[in-house]
């Protein structure tokens, strides 16, 4: 690709590789598009944080924006990328209408991370005890503001398959603006055998992950009520260590010596913690996307139990590196057997390699994807064309939000 082009990306947050799967997963598009030519810009209405990336070091400029604010206009067209790159749909919704009206060459693409209104669905069944059904999106409020954004964009990134197969069956979206593109590991990154700890040489067992995702504040609570106590009953002297960026006082209130429960917070290596826990428990009752925590404990070849939505679209029809298993009494049974079983243990190390060479090796998407995204630039207007939906809600958004945002932006200044 041309040296010259220039991708703008607008975060919801300033990335924390250490702190979530999403952080990781933005430093990688970062990456990937350095790799075929692009100038990389990346800015935020976000706040400044302790643990966010500095972006300079992997030649990214930073530039701090404004909500609601004309001043972002002027800024994006003397930028005028080639590329933006939407951080989750609420990113899109606040400044799509801008780039659409400064940009109107620049190709949109979303970055979907998960899919939210399947989260939230599925979390809203759970809290009322009944049964997810795919139905629950039809009248989920968030479903309706979140396919808008990926109807008004060209192209939106996705991680999970399943969740590309729910966007073109429930939705009837069409692939043309689907891309499945899941977390990303390099062939270095996964450690030889001969130089990790041993199964006599790891002990413990481990939860990770980040405290202001809801999925994982409820696994960590299911783990101390109900799963926990099983597994410290059948093993004593065993010890389950909880990490996570973020966590609350009611998060932290959970630590209990006795119980060989203990909060232990952020990791400062996360690869370095897996590595020395002998099994990763993830039992997680609802959620969405394609988990970070179950991919690292792959690449650090550290067995996993987790239940179907921990799993879902990651294994394809591959063995799991441990066990997927929705009872609680099963999970806290097969952890148990996992821990003490060396045999079990070894062959599930070989199952979590087999998915990563199978299925998440940067090599077997990087050319692909370059020439998704060089196809769809160089038939831009044809690409829109067909997809009349998304022009049809790009026309009335520009309408209805730019009309609300002026309205912000005047009142805001007025107040001052």
């Amino acid at each position: 690709m041309n040296q010259t082009q220039s991708l703008l990306i607008i975060g919801f947050v300033w990335p924390e590789p250490n702190s979530s799967a999403a952080g990781g997963r933005m430093m990688q598009l970062i990456s990937l598009f350095q790799e075929q030519g692009f100038q990389v810009t990346f800015a935020s209405p976000a706040q400044d944080s302790d643990f966010m990336v500095d972006l300079s070091q992997y030649k990214v400029e930073k530039k701090s924006i404004a909500l609601n604010s004309s001043s972002f206009d002027t800024f994006v067209k003397e930028l005028n990328p080639t590329i933006v790159l939407f951080d989750r749909f609420m990113i899109e919704e606040q400044f799509g209408w801008r780039v659409a009206k400064n940009c109107p060459n620049a190709l949109r693409i979303l970055d979907t991370e998960d899919l939210h209104c399947l989260r939230l669905a599925r979390q809203k069944a759970f809290k009322e005890k009944r049964e997810f059904q795919t139905t629950d999106l039809l009248v989920e409020e968030v479903a309706k503001r979140e396919i808008a954004s990926i109807l008004r964009s060209d192209l939106s990134l996705m991680i999970s398959e399943f969740e590309i197969e729910l966007l073109k069956t429930t939705f009837k979206i069409d692939s043309s603006l689907l891309y499945y593109l899941p977390l990303l590991l390099e062939s270095d990154q996964i450690p030889d055998l001969e130089k990790l700890p041993s199964f006599e040489n790891r002990k413990d067992f481990i939860f990770i992950g980040n405290f202001l995702h809801e999925p994982n504040w409820n696994a960590v609570q299911y783990l101390k009520e109900a799963i926990w106590p099983l597994i410290k009953k059948e093993l004593p002297e065993a010890v389950l260590n909880i990490y996570g960026a973020y966590p609350s006082q009611k998060v932290l209130q959970l630590n209990n010596l006795k119980e060989g429960f203990l909060i232990k917070g952020r990791a400062e290596n996360a690869n370095e913690v897996v590595l020395k826990a002998r099994i990763v428990l993830a039992p997680l009752r609802f959620g969405a996307g394609i988990k970070g925590k179950l991919l690292e404990a792959m690449q650090c070849r550290t067995p996993s139990i987790t239940t179907s939505i921990g799993a879902e679209s990651m294994q394809a029809d591959l063995s799991w590196n441990g066990f997927v298993e929705d009872n609680l009494e099963i999970f806290a049974k097969k952890a148990v057997e996992l821990y003490q079983d060396k045999k079990l243990w070894l062959a599930a190390q070989i199952n979590g390699i087999a998915i990563i060479e199978k299925r998440y090796l940067r090599s077997s998407f990087e050319v692909d994807f370059e020439e998704r995204v060089e196809f769809t630039l160089n038939n831009l207007q044809q690409h829109r064309l067909n997809n009349f939906m998304g022009e049809l809600l790009q026309h009335h958004t520009l309408k209805s939000t730019m009309y609300m945002s002026k309205w912000i932006e005047t009142k805001n200044k007025n107040s001052n």
